[in-house]
């Protein structure tokens, strides 16, 4: 068994994660340890913010005095929005988008972030309005700091829709159609979203990878 630390704070991911991973582990997030320090995700890729950030939080857990027995992992992801005729923008910057057109910092409502989509967008035809969202999830070992932080990436591909559609979801979410569907993911339910989502099919190819380390 491991004991896997998600690097979240988000009951939500938590649960959405430990659904697909099954019940073979044993998991704690980040509000198990109140000490752990705050990652800055500065890095160009999600696969680097996603490494920088399971690697830190390994390397604090090695060194503390609280570290969990046995076989430890840190899962952490970083994930976001990709629009084709943006050139791949917001990208990194999915949760800050707005705030880095007006200067301001830190992260911005989800609100001002779709404004400013679909103000960049406006001129753009439903042919080229195709996007993505993607997630990488990191998996760094917390007992031997030397061994290699595979990373796991997942796509779900659609299009960005020309209004805000439904309430559910957060971010970009009212904004973005699957592909196969006509309603936005802030429409279709949980349920459904979950089993589409980006951070899904990146745990899908994450759980054989810890199975065949359980044998």
């Amino acid at each position: 068994m491991f004991t896997l630390l998600i690097a979240t704070r988000n009951r939500h991911k938590v649960g959405e994660i430990q659904s697909i991973l099954g019940d073979l582990h044993r998991y704690m997030t980040l509000a198990d340890f109140p000490g752990a320090p705050e990652v800055v995700e500065d890095r160009n890729t999600f696969a680097g913010n996603a490494v920088k950030k399971a690697q830190e939080l390994s390397r604090w857990l090695a060194a503390g005095q609280d570290r969990p027995e046995g076989r430890l992992l840190v899962l952490a992801d970083d994930s976001g929005l990709e629009v084709d005729a943006l050139n791949g923008a917001p990208g990194v910057y999915s949760a800050r988008y707005a705030a880095l057109e007006s200067g301001g910092e830190g992260n911005s409502p989800d609100s001002e972030n779709n404004a400013r989509l679909l103000r960049e967008l406006a001129d753009i035809p439903t042919e080229h309005r195709t996007a993505r969202f993607r997630c990488v999830i990191a998996a760094a070992d917390a007992v031997d700091l030397e061994a290699e932080t595979p990373t796991f990436d997942g796509a779900c591909e659609g299009r960005i829709e020309f209004e805000p559609a439904g309430e559910g979801g957060f971010g970009y979410d009212p904004l973005f159609v699957p592909d196969g569907f006509e309603q936005s993911f802030a429409e279709l339910g949980e349920e459904t979203k979950n089993r589409l989502s980006h951070r899904a099919r990146a745990l899908e190819k994450l759980k054989p990878w810890l199975e065949a380390r359980l044998g």
